[in-house]
């Protein structure tokens, strides 16, 4: 085996252990054991909500053990695969070298995706995540962008098999969405997906002007952690008012037929929040109080944020202004403005590969954080 390949495995196998000291694998496991024995409870889904918080923790921890372990085995073997290249000759040294570095390639790739796993070790990184996308400067092309971003967060979770659930969604006359709220429901996805939040701008050719003329056009990103019972986030009743509506937009029988939907407005602050996906108004009203209490806690994380700021406790400038760009003409490219990263492929991050953008996010917060 080469020296630099040797040193490289060295390198790939600190990392790993790292990243398992981190996790704590022995305590991983024994929580997945406790999980599975609530998950085996008959009276489990007399509560739904914990029900869908325990099974989606087992799903999660399940899934990152058995990758923790798969890498573990596939880092071992990889000495194996070089030792081979040694019996070899001819092509077929050229050909095993060859997949033996592929493997190396793609191992260093997924150790260091999982790496990141470990930076997310903030407060509330652990929690699920409630994505507010907003159309902005740019007429329909923005509200037609707004809808795109949701389509984007949508397949990503699909493909990461996180469950979304679709608060509310509010149409543009012409094409694409004013606003949507939803919720993905998996553990650490507000720490992953946080690093979404700003204002992301699409230049392309519009497809709404007749002329054919290049449009810019912005949405913005918010990201809140979705609230637990253990957050001191209550709300008394004489500081909401409610008011029922119609829903509109594509629905089902009852959606668009009776005043089910529900505008919500906190009465201190003026922050409103609506929620018309829902077949019941009751349920509505539990939805919207959700995004509420997920509203309120990050402006009193916010304002915390500012106080020790104030204190001399560090704290940089908001980083969820303009963020990334995509540009589909004159030329091919997705760039997020605060890391530099950047690829040529808008279509494919826009149909939700967007793995790379969040872990140099990631890397970039922690490095933000510590600089």
């Amino acid at each position: 085996m080469q020296p630099d390949v040797s040193a490289d495995l060295d390198e790939l196998d600190a990392t790993l252990t790292t990243v398992e000291r981190v996790l704590d694998i022995d305590e991983l496991a024994r929580r997945i054991d406790e999980l599975e024995h609530q998950a085996a409870d008959p009276d489990l889904w007399n509560d739904q909500d914990h029900a869908q918080k325990v099974t989606s923790e087992l799903s999660y921890a399940q899934a990152t053990l058995r990758r923790a372990k798969d890498l573990r085995s596939r880092l071992d073997d990889l000495p194996v695969l070089y030792e081979l290249v040694d019996e070899e000759e001819g092509a077929e040294a050229e050909s095993a070298l060859a997949d033996a570095d592929a493997e190396r390639t793609a191992l260093r790739s997924e150790i260091e995706a999982m790496e990141v796993r470990t930076l997310l070790s903030g407060e509330y990184d652990p929690r699920e995540a409630l994505v507010n996308i907003r159309a902005g400067a740019g007429g329909i092309d923005a509200a037609d962008f707004a809808e795109m971003l949701m389509r984007m967060y949508v397949r990503w979770a699909e493909k990461h098999d996180h469950k979304v659930e679709i608060y509310d969604t509010s149409y543009a006359e012409e094409a694409g969405i004013k606003s949507a709220t939803f919720a993905v429901k998996a553990p650490y996805m507000y720490g992953t997906l946080s690093v979404e939040q700003g204002t992301h701008r699409l230049v392309r050719i519009s497809p709404f002007d007749n002329q054919g003329r290049r449009q810019t056009s912005f949405a913005e990103v918010e990201v809140l952690p979705v609230v637990e019972q253990t957050d001191s986030i209550e709300i008394p009743e004489s500081d909401i008012r409610v008011d029922v509506y119609r829903s509109s937009g594509p629905g089902g029988q009852s959606v668009n037929t009776t005043d089910s939907a529900v505008r919500m407005t906190h009465i201190p602050t003026g922050i409103v929040v609506t929620c018309q996906n829902e077949k019941s108004q009751l349920q509505n009203k539990v939805a919207a109080l959700k995004v509420l209490q997920a509203k309120l806690l990050e402006k009193k994380r916010q304002e915390e944020k500012a106080a020790m700021a104030e204190l001399g406790s560090g704290g940089h400038a908001s980083w969820g202004n303009q963020m990334r760009s995509y540009v589909l003409h004159p030329y091919q490219m997705v760039k997020d403005l605060r890391t530099e990263f950047e690829v040529n492929n808008p279509s494919g991050v826009l149909d939700g590969d967007i793995d790379d953008f969040l872990e140099s996010g990631i890397r970039w917060r922690m490095q933000d954080v510590v600089g």
